[in-house]
C-alpha cells in the first residue's frame, strides 16, 4: 500500500531529524528518498535534514531526468540507479564519522563487522569508490546494494536501502556502530602491542 504524500513527508521529517540527532549526518548533508511506483521523492539540495517540510522534497521520475534534477540532491543519480537495479523502496545517504574513517583504513574492498548485530544483519560492508553524484558511483553502489544492505563510499559516506525508512535508518546506524566498534578495537590492539 502506497503512503500518502502527507505521511511520506512526515517520515522524511522524522528520519531526517533522527539522522541529525544521532550524529549520522550534519544537518545540511546527506539525503533521503522514497520510491513511489515509477517516481521517487528525494530531498532537495542543501536542505537541513532536521528541518524537513513539504518544500524540502521534490518528486522525480525514476526512469528519466528532468529540469527538476537541478534542485534535487546532488546524489539523485545514485538514488535513481539503486531504484532501477534493486528492490529498494527507500534510501538513506548519510555521512557517519566512523564509517568514513574505516572506509579509508580498509585494506580490501569490504569491512567485516566484529559485533554480533553487524555480523548477523550485514555480514560484510562493501566499500566502493567514485566521485559524488557520478554515473560510476551510481553503478558501483547499486551493484553492491543488490547483495548487501548497506555500502560505504570511500571517504564520503553510506548508502542504505530498505523497504521502509525505518529499515534504511536501522542499517545506517548499524553500519556506523559496526565501524565504530572496529575502529576502537583496532586502536586498543595497537596500544597493547606498543
Amino acid at each position: 500500500m502506497a503512503l500518502s504524500k502527507y505521511q511520506e513527508i512526515r517520515d522524511f521529517a522524522k528520519f531526517g531529524k533522527k539522522l541529525v540527532d544521532s550524529g549520522l549526518v550534519e544537518s545540511q548533508f546527506g539525503n533521503i528518498s522514497i520510491r513511489n511506483g515509477d517516481k521517487m521523492l528525494i530531498t532537495r539540495t542543501g536542505v537541513h535534514l532536521d528541518e524537513i517540510n513539504k518544500n524540502s522534497v521534490v518528486e522525480l521520475d525514476i526512469d528519466k531526468s528532468s529540469n527538476l534534477d537541478t534542485i534535487a540532491s546532488s546524489e539523485t543519480i545514485v538514488h535513481r540507479t539503486i531504484y532501477k537495479n534493486t528492490p529498494a523502496l527507500t534510501i538513506i545517504h548519510a555521512h557517519p564519522f566512523f564509517s568514513v574513517i574505516e572506509s579509508m583504513l580498509v585494506e580490501n574492498e569490504t569491512i567485516v563487522p566484529i559485533n554480533i548485530e553487524g555480523e548477523y544483519f550485514l555480514q560484510e560492508i562493501p566499500v566502493v569508490k567514485g566521485a559524488t553524484g557520478s554515473p560510476g558511483l551510481a553503478d558501483k553502489t547499486s551493484q553492491a546494494l543488490r547483495t548487501h544492505k548497506g555500502v560505504i563510499v570511500f571517504g564520503h559516506g553510506t548508502f542504505s536501502a530498505g523497504k521502509t525508512l525505518e529499515e534504511a535508518y536501522f542499517i545506517t546506524a548499524l553500519v556506523e556502530q559496526s565501524c565504530k566498534m572496529k575502529y576502537y578495537l583496532d586502536m586498543a590492539k595497537r596500544s597493547i602491542m606498543h
